[in-house]
């Protein structure tokens, strides 16, 4: 399959150094290249493909579970399009250890990703959400539509492509130590265009500080109050806690 890289860089496997015609490896990736097949100078383009890429890695990452990546995605390695790099001893499927400026943004992204999984238990849960409320009044898990309230069974039959996820459990839960409530809202825009969503109320009068971004250059704490309308760019992910 494609890297990461080459997953928002080609729409087409180029398998032409293999020696089979291009007739080897898969042809269905499922990739996107933004508008211009393979390498670009265009900085429009260069910059959907980084945002893209963040989009990809920061929904693995922030997801339940043990998240998996494959060597050199977290710095843009590329196969030059190639899908089936199982044949090559080259550069096609070497690991290019000097790094570019590219590179070394997105290594600094995934550090923070990582960083942040392991402060917030509400990012590695050892047990299955239930979306059910608790003795307390709490609910581990709510869906949220851009309007900020609950996700309705309408709006999950319907088109919507941009929702929030609220994740509430005791913080530290792992270790049998409750200490207060890890709250945590993840926003996903997989629309082209911007969604103005407005974000809920924080639990016990807090507010949201926003942890990432994957439209922004730098990842700054930045907090919003409840009820904020926060300008979701297309095709961008969010991550807030409550604090």
């Amino acid at each position: 399959g494609f890297t990461l890289n080459d997953l928002v860089t080609y729409n087409d496997k180029h398998n032409e150094a293999n020696g089979e015609d291009n007739k080897d490896g898969s042809d269905h990736d499922r990739s996107w290249n933004c508008g211009v097949e393979g390498p670009t100078d265009d900085p429009e383009i260069n910059a959907l493909r980084e945002r893209q890429i963040k989009n990809m890695l920061a929904t693995l990452i922030l997801s339940q579970g043990v998240p998996m990546m494959l060597a050199g995605d977290e710095f843009g390695r590329t196969q030059q399009g190639n899908n089936n790099a199982y044949c090559q001893d080259s550069d096609i499927s070497w690991l290019n250890w000097n790094v570019e400026e590219k590179g070394e943004t997105l290594i600094a992204f995934v550090q923070n990703l990582t960083r942040l999984r392991s402060e917030h238990s509400a990012l590695r849960s050892r047990r299955f959400f239930t979306g059910d409320v608790d003795e307390n009044g709490n609910r581990d898990l709510t869906w949220l539509s851009a309007g900020g309230g609950e996700m309705s069974q309408e709006e999950w039959d319907g088109d919507a492509k941009c929702f929030g996820m609220h994740i509430n459990v005791p913080q530290n839960e792992e270790n049998g130590e409750e200490e207060g409530r890890d709250d945590m809202l993840l926003i996903i825009n997989g629309y082209h265009d911007l969604v103005v969503f407005s974000l809920p109320d924080a639990p016990d009068g807090r507010r949201w500080m926003r942890l990432v971004d994957t439209n922004l250059t730098l990842d700054e704490e930045v907090p919003f109050d409840g009820g904020t309308d926060y300008d979701v760019t297309g095709r961008s992910v969010l991550l807030f806690t409550a604090r």
